[in-house]
C-alpha cells in the first residue's frame, strides 16, 4: 500500500491529450484519489478537450471540462513511475526504472458520444486494472 509520501505517479499520454490520456488521468484521479500522482500529457496537445469525451465523462459522473491539454515534456516524463501510452505510436522519451504500458484503444477524435462510450468504458475497466497492480484499492 502506498502512503503520500511514496505514492507512485501515472503520465497518461496521446498526441492530442484531449481525449483517452484525458480519461485515463480523470478515472485514475477519481479511483485512486491522493494515493496516486496523476499527470496528462500530448506531443502536439489540442486547443481542448474533446467535446464528446467530456460529455461521456460527465455521464458517469467526472467533470473534465476545465481540462486544459498539456504538452509532453522529458521532465513530466522523467518524474512519472508509470508512463501509459494511448495507442496512438507516440514516441515518448525512455528512461530506465520507468514503467512503460501501450494501451491500444481507438482514437475518439471526431466521433460523437456513442462511439466515445465503449472507449470510456475501456479505459476505467484498464485503470482499476492498473490500480489493482499498484496496490491501491479503487475508491469508487
Amino acid at each position: 500500500m502506498s502512503t503520500p509520501a511514496s505514492r507512485p505517479s501515472v503520465l497518461f499520454v496521446c498526441v492530442h491529450n484531449a481525449g483517452r490520456s484525458q480519461m485515463g488521468a480523470a478515472f485514475l484521479t477519481h479511483l485512486g484519489g491522493d494515493r496516486v500522482e496523476v499527470r496528462s500529457a500530448g506531443s502536439a496537445p489540442a486547443d481542448s478537450v474533446n467535446p464528446a469525451v467530456v460529455d461521456a465523462m460527465k455521464e458517469v459522473g467526472i467533470d473534465i471540462s476545465a481540462h486544459t491539454p498539456k504538452v509532453l515534456t522529458t521532465e513530466v516524463v522523467q518524474s512519472s513511475d508509470v508512463v501509459i501510452t494511448m495507442g496512438c505510436g507516440d514516441a515518448c522519451p525512455v528512461f530506465p526504472g520507468k514503467r512503460y504500458l501501450d494501451w491500444q484503444l481507438e482514437d475518439p477524435a471526431g466521433q460523437g458520444v456513442e462511439a466515445v462510450r465503449p472507449i470510456r468504458d475501456a479505459v476505467e475497466a484498464r485503470v482499476r486494472a492498473l490500480l489493482g497492480e499498484l496496490g491501491i484499492p479503487a475508491s469508487a
